[in-house]
């Protein structure tokens, strides 16, 4: 014990130099690399032309390589804000910076030309470097950020350092390495530098653009690790120490030993104080003893051999007990514990023998805890806790040796790779808590769609995401399986009275059709699953070259489109809505057509995501708004009965809702279009947030005159109450219920729940996708009269859709 105290002394006097050192060494570090960064955004500014409308994110990544930092930023100014409007790095696009506190203080301060004054990081002229922190654009990266304007551009530059060449300084100077020393010791079994304002308190998250992190400050442990956990006791003497400025210490059995846990407070002066806490092994001591016992043991033993020998003449009675007693302990030494010694004697080789069972029966318990936790700990490796199912782990580690037996049995493998579609809703809206019971039935839901065990692998990856591996099945057994699942998981989920709504996304990849290469099989069902997403969600999508080529060229789709949209190449065209009931034409919904010289056709499947992700559905927004009531009003001069048209609003939209109004009614002005006949479609996932400046610009809207339909309803989480509580006029019923109608009026509940709904509701109710008769008829019968579809017509030229006219 009072070793334990001294090396107790030493370590903390080591470790407590050694974090020291580390704060004044990151301060020296800090500086330096906000001058290196300084002296690279003045380079970049001499590469760079003085209007940011002139860059690409192309040139910003080509540019940080040649100048030697992780990635690059351009800051703008808006009417409310400074963002970043480009960046080498795609989390910082259009990444708001009006919440960051005495950052967005220091970003008013550069752009005034006067020097930073928060009182943090490093102000030089013209210039601000912030302190090392957790991007708040991808929290799983911690950056050093630095910030220069001089006046002569319309953006602030903001070059930065990421992980390694931030962190390298801790790495090589920080007490990382004398923890890894002195943990070697086998007394000392864990050190931990505790941060005593946030241990053992709620978790300080930082909410910024859409992500969530703690920043580098609040963490609650700064070094070392934490594994024998006790954060309750823990918190309360880690609290005490720093109260008492007095050493805190208890003992306790944790992750099977026997151990004393010290807490050392340390006041640096001029810093923030901190608690080193030890973790020693108790049980040493215990091992000592036992080592004590074991050599009485021995001697005892060889002291009665010499007197078996002596007495051998004298009494059999003790050799006879004595030879047993030793084939026992025998037994023991070779492993066979739990065997019973049954001697019945009150003298010293009677309590021998009590001893010797003592030991057996320990040693047996100590073996079968040890064989139940290995097999614990074998199951936890592999296994996800939330849903029992495999996990990532398990599936990469048996993947491969899956498709070596593959490789030689030449059997056909599937990946499935699926992804809910609005299971962020369900989270952001309910709390985890209901996320995770959902998990639970998702996970349930998959294995009662795959019964046979003997040729699938179901594992979760993380998250809302999880794959599937068919073995030995063929190309249509995999499709037939993939599409049971999203069937399966697409059907509501009933949660305390409440009905939730989700799809499911799936991407299928096959060995070795598509790849041999095991990380490609992959990502390539990956790509499959993210495209089934961009198609709407509740799809089965196979991987192909194609998607591969789309992804990889992006950035050559981003510019075509660009080029598209400044030359006016893009066309708009319009889908008839009928009544058909009375055969009147009603008017049309405008939608985006592109044909590019180089690309060819291209999908809005593939173009709208990508003008969603670069800011140029903007443009392309205003552009079809434009082009389509201009075109409507037109049409409506020589007609008695005036055409509406609708236009489809993305989220995107809905970010800057006073702006969407105020360009809306410009646009309406302009083109001289009755805001009687015109239509906002929008998803439900926009009234979702439910925010009071979305509610109160789509009632602005409203009392224009302007009608608002929900578009591909059904789809996504339906709840009453913004149905009842909303400016909404119409519900559009989605064409994925109404291709699902068979000719005997089979699968048509959803469609008629809705015409069911809106009747009660008093809303106007439109069937898209309509292409079979029979479907058209089933939809007058239950009284849904308005219609749009291939039964009436395809999407039109502004040319066709006037012939379209004369003839309705």
């Amino acid at each position: 014990m009072n070793y334990n105290n001294k090396e107790i002394s030493m370590i903390t006097k080591e470790v407590s130099f050694e974090v020291k050192n580390t704060k004044k060494g990151s301060l020296y570090v800090e500086n330096i690399l906000g001058r290196d960064l300084r002296i690279a955004a003045i380079a970049i500014k001499q590469a760079l032309p003085s209007d940011y409308h002139a860059i690409t994110n192309d040139q910003l990544k080509k540019l940080a390589a040649e100048v030697g930092v992780s990635h690059i930023t351009l800051l703008a100014k808006t009417s409310n804000d400074i963002i970043g409007v480009r960046s080498s790095e795609v989390n910082e696009l259009n990444m708001s910076t009006k919440d960051w506190g005495y950052w967005y203080d220091a970003f008013k301060q550069i752009f005034a030309l006067v020097p930073v004054s928060v009182g943090k990081g490093l102000t030089l002229p013209h210039y601000w470097s912030g302190p090392i922190e957790i991007a708040s654009s991808n929290p799983k990266h911690v950056d050093k950020w630095g910030y220069y304007y001089d006046g002569t551009t319309n953006y602030m530059i903001d070059p930065f350092f990421r992980d390694d060449k931030v962190l390298e300084y801790q790495k090589r100077f920080g007490p990382e390495k004398i923890i890894q020393d002195f943990t070697k010791d086998p007394g000392v079994l864990e050190l931990t530098v505790f941060n005593p304002k946030n241990f053992g308190k709620k978790k300080e998250f930082v909410h910024l653009n859409g992500n969530i992190y703690i920043k580098i400050s609040d963490q609650p442990i700064w070094y070392g690790s934490y594994q024998f956990k006790s954060y309750k006791k823990d918190a309360d003497y880690i609290k005490k120490s720093i109260q008492t400025k007095n050493i805190q210490s208890y003992k306790d059995h944790l992750k099977g030993n026997n151990i004393i846990k010290t807490f050392v407070p340390v006041f640096p002066s001029n810093d923030e104080p901190f608690v080193i806490g030890i973790v020693y092994n108790y049980g040493l001591i215990q091992q000592e003893l036992n080592h004590e016992l074991q050599v009485h043991i021995l001697l005892s033993i060889a002291i009665m051999i010499v007197v078996l020998i002596v007495s051998f003449i004298f009494s059999r009675s003790i050799t006879k007990p004595i030879a047993y007693i030793a084939q026992q302990v025998n037994e023991i030494a070779q492993g066979n514990f739990g065997k019973t010694l049954h001697i019945t004697r009150k003298d010293e080789l009677g309590f021998l023998a009590e001893n010797v069972n003592a030991l057996s029966r320990h040693l047996q318990s100590f073996v079968s805890d040890l064989t139940e936790s290995k097999q614990l700990i074998e199951y936890q490796a592999f296994h996800d806790p939330l849903t029992g199912l495999l996990n990532r782990r398990y599936f990469q580690e048996k993947l491969s040796p899956i498709i070596e037996h593959a490789n030689q049995t030449r059997e056909p493998l599937s990946v499935l790779f699926i992804d809910m579609d609005r299971f962020k809703e369900i989270n952001d809206s309910f709390g985890h808590n209901k996320g995770d019971q959902i998990l639970k039935i998702i996970a349930d839901r998959i294995k009662l769609c795959l019964p046979d065990e003997d040729r699938h692998i179901i594992s979760r990856q993380g998250g809302d995401e999880f794959t599937i591996l068919l073995v030995n099945v063929s190309k249509e057994e995999a499709i037939i399986a993939a599409e049971a699942v999203v069937a399966s998981l697409k059907k509501p989920y009933i949660l305390d009275g409440n009905e939730f709504y989700l799809g499911a996304s799936c991407g299928i990849s096959l060995y070795p059709d598509h790849t041999k290469n095991l990380d490609s099989l992959f990502i390539y069902a990956d790509l499959a699953m993210y495209a089934a997403k961009k198609m709407g969600g509740n799809k089965v999508v196979f991987y192909s070259d194609q998607l591969l080529k789309t992804t990889i060229d992006k950035p050559l789709y981003e510019a075509r489109l660009r080029k598209a949209l400044e030359n006016q190449t893009i066309a708009v065209f319009y889908q008839p809505k009928i009544n058909v009931a009375s055969g009147e034409l009603l008017g049309a919904e405008a939608l985006l057509r592109w044909t590019d010289e180089e690309l060819g056709n291209v999908s809005p499947e593939i173009f709208i995501p990508i003008a969603e992700d670069t800011g140029l559905i903007h443009p392309l927004w205003e552009f079809v708004m434009t082009m389509a009531c201009h075109q409507v009003s037109e049409w409506n001069q020589d007609r008695s009965h005036p055409l509406s048209v609708s236009v489809n609003f993305s989220a995107r939209q809905f970010q800057e809702p006073h702006y969407m109004v105020k360009r809306v009614k410009e646009i309406l002005d302009g083109t001289r279009l009755a805001p009687q006949n015109f239509e906002i479609e929008i998803t439900e996932s926009i009234l979702l947030s439910n925010s009071s400046e979305i509610v109160d610009s789509l009632r602005y809207l409203r009392d224009l005159g302007i009608s608002i339909s929900i578009d591909d309803f059904g789809t996504g989480y339906s709840s009453l109450s913004y149905l009842r509580n909303l400016p909404i006029d119409t519900l559009k019923i989605d064409k994925s219920f109404i291709m699902d109608i068979t000719e005997d009026y089979r699968n048509s509940e959803i469609p008629e729940a809705i015409i069911n709904l809106a009747r009660s509701l008093h809303l106007n109710v439109i069937a898209e996708g309509v292409e079979k008769n029979y479907q058209k008829e089933f939809l007058l019968s239950k009284n849904c009269v308005q219609m749009q579809g291939y039964l009436f017509s395809k999407p039109l030229n502004k040319d066709e859709f006037t012939r379209f006219q004369k003839m309705k």
